[in-house]
């Protein structure tokens, strides 16, 4: 029997894009709230601003690290790779959207991909001592290069994997995967979770951020890791790891590039592991549902270049313009953060889908 404690509160980072900054603002606000988590799941691009919240004492220089100048820099310098041709990437996207099968042949996450990465992400040195913890989920492939192409069958490609401390792989110990269940069908990832103690907090960020047909598949060691997207909405591994649970409600993925990328790579529908999840109980849901109407430019997004006929990222043109665009999203985190814990029922998702009663804050319990 597992006899590590659990941890008291677990706030779910479940990325979204480049809005790193509405995580840091959440986190604000809980903290403001009187319910700060002693945990943090992050996946995908809530990884870096857990790595950011973990290493750094308050919110001020949290929210001014995000906002640096450094990090304004890492963004320019992701550059389009020599593959991405707009003709070739469209052209591949048609045949995933066309394709219904599930994870039909191991996929070239090695070379087929959109964008460079630099080799150093600017994150602060992590604190040998944290008022929260940080677990963070990736993929590790359990294929290699020279098997790109094979037909897939039945065959496992993935295994999801939590880079954490001790403490919470223990939790973790001997832990099925929630799309174990046959009602997954046929998709990709192993039926165990893994967990990981030696990879150190940066390494896990870089390597959580890493979404397939943007990024090459990320290198430590002798394996070779996809992103956080493996599992996006980690509630089950949340409530494994904690009494209370606090994750976001977000808007659904696109049917045209998104929805065709996750059948093609993991054999598995976003929208309905969203629905699903939904469903799910949790002691607090952030409303971020709106965020593309709330913040329409406020982070960095694709463009096509059609003079250099490449996908490039659309970068603020300026440092200024940059830090506006984080403050945004810090505002927006806080603010969504502060409506969710002031919910009268915050676990019911019928609550912020109904005015009246979505209008009805109560003061925050302790």
């Amino acid at each position: 029997m597992n006899q590590a404690q659990k941890y008291q509160r677990c706030m779910v980072f479940a990325g979204g894009g480049f809005r790193f900054g509405i995580y840091l603002g959440m986190y604000a606000a809980a903290r403001d709230a009187g319910r700060p988590p002693d945990l943090l799941l992050a996946t995908c691009g809530g990884a870096l601003a857990a790595a950011i919240i973990q290493a750094l004492p308050d919110d001020a220089q949290r929210k001014a690290w995000l906002s640096s100048p450094q990090m304004y820099a890492f963004w320019q310098g992701l550059q389009p790779a020599p593959r991405a041709r707009i003709s070739r990437t469209l052209l591949q996207a048609a045949r995933r959207k066309l394709s219904r099968a599930p994870a039909p042949v191991l996929p070239d996450l090695f070379n087929d991909y959109l964008f460079e990465v630099p080799h150093h992400l600017p994150l602060p040195t992590p604190a040998a001592a944290s008022e929260v913890a940080v677990a963070t989920i990736g993929g590790k492939l359990l294929y290699g290069p020279g098997e790109v192409g094979q037909a897939r069958g039945t065959r496992k490609l993935f295994a999801q994997t939590v880079f954490c401390e001790p403490r919470a792989a223990a939790l973790l110990q001997g832990m099925v995967s929630p799309f174990a269940d046959p009602r997954w069908g046929n998709h990709a990832l192993a039926d165990a979770v893994l967990t990981d103690t030696t990879m150190p907090l940066d390494a896990a960020a870089c390597m959580s951020i890493i979404d397939f047909y943007y990024f090459p598949c990320y290198s430590h060691g002798a394996n070779n890791y996809l992103g956080g997207v493996v599992d996006l909405f980690p509630i089950e591994v949340a409530r494994r790891l904690a009494d209370e649970v606090m994750i976001e409600f977000k808007e659904s993925f696109d049917q045209t590039f998104s929805i065709p990328a996750w059948r093609t790579v993991l054999g598995l529908d976003g929208n309905q592991r969203m629905r699903q999840v939904n469903g799910e109980f949790a002691d607090v849901w952030f409303d971020t549902s709106d965020i593309t109407a709330a913040l329409p430019i406020q982070q960095i997004g694709k463009r096509l270049d059609w003079l250099h006929n490449r996908i490039v990222l659309n970068v603020p043109a300026s440092y200024a313009t940059y830090v506006q665009y984080m403050d945004a999203q810090w505002q927006y985190g806080y603010q969504r953060g502060m409506e969710a814990l002031r919910r009268r029922q915050p676990n019911d998702i019928s609550a912020m889908r109904n005015p009246d009663r979505y209008n009805q804050a109560q003061p925050c319990a302790s």
